[in-house]
């Protein structure tokens, strides 16, 4: 019986990082671990946020489709474990396009657990989330939001009014409801962040993966490193101001690689 282990996020968790860290370190992991990073699910990841969005039964049944495609897809793979991951997997990043959380979710999840069992049941399936705690999370998220779209609030309005998306531990209630025949597990960054591969070693630890294969595993480079507080006035002040969107982006660009 293989496993199959669906991390679905969420944003700014250490997701990034994770996934650098098992993608550098795939020909160690090798055979006994198969990687499948969103090149590998596109559509799937796009569906998914579509859903997030729409709320409509066509793109949840969209979601089904793609993620019936996926598992079909890795029938014939041998390794004993699969790891499939990607943040997209639970939609957008709360307040893109004005989004106020996580709640499709419980659906998305339903919906890939659905499509999975059906497709191939012998397989056993588990759910994975990385969390943070709430203030560093809606800042790390607002920092994001600055940088990638035109969000005009400071910092202290976003937080008073995204407060309620950083509940983590709620959301992950309401997903264990929906695929209660599966495993759900959580990890929390601040608690693995300094171990020796990151986020990573929770999948490890899941997984068992003993000392000696450990020793061999790098760590890959900070990703999505946290933007200085200077900077992310000046990428506010650039959103606030009559730029057009493909100006704001070029001048957004600029500013970024000149702080680099």
């Amino acid at each position: 019986m293989r496993r199959i282990i669906i991390h679905a996020g969420f944003h700014r968790t250490g997701t990034a990082s994770l996934q650098q860290t098992l993608r550098a370190n795939r020909a160690a992991l090798r055979p006994d671990i198969r990687l499948v990073l969103r090149p590998g699910m596109k559509a799937l990841c796009e569906c998914a946020r579509a859903y997030s969005l729409s709320r409509q039964d066509y793109d949840l049944g969209m979601v089904k489709y793609e993620a019936a495609l996926l598992i079909e897809a890795l029938k014939g793979e041998t390794a004993q474990t699969i790891i499939i991951t990607s943040e997209d997997l639970s939609g957008h990043m709360p307040r893109r396009h004005k989004m106020h959380g996580y709640g499709a979710g419980p659906h998305l999840m339903r919906a890939i657990s659905d499509a999975f069992k059906a497709a191939s049941p012998e397989d056993q399936l588990t759910f994975f989330f990385t969390t943070r705690s709430a203030d560093p999370w809606l800042r790390s998220c607002y920092a994001e939001n600055v940088r990638a779209g035109r969000m005009v609030w400071d910092e202290g309005d976003y937080m008073k009014r995204l407060k309620a998306s950083a509940n983590h531990d709620q959301t992950l209630d309401l997903i264990k409801d929906e695929i209660a025949d599966h495993a759900l597990i959580d990890a929390a960054l601040e608690e693995y962040a300094t171990r020796p591969v990151g986020m990573a070693e929770a999948l490890l630890d899941h997984l068992g993966i003993d000392t000696k294969q450990r020793a061999s595993l790098v760590p890959s480079p900070e990703q999505n490193a946290a933007l200085p507080e200077a900077l992310i006035k000046e990428l506010l002040a650039l959103n606030r101001s009559d730029l057009d969107d493909a100006a704001l982006r070029r001048a957004k660009r600029a500013l970024i690689e000149e702080a680099a």
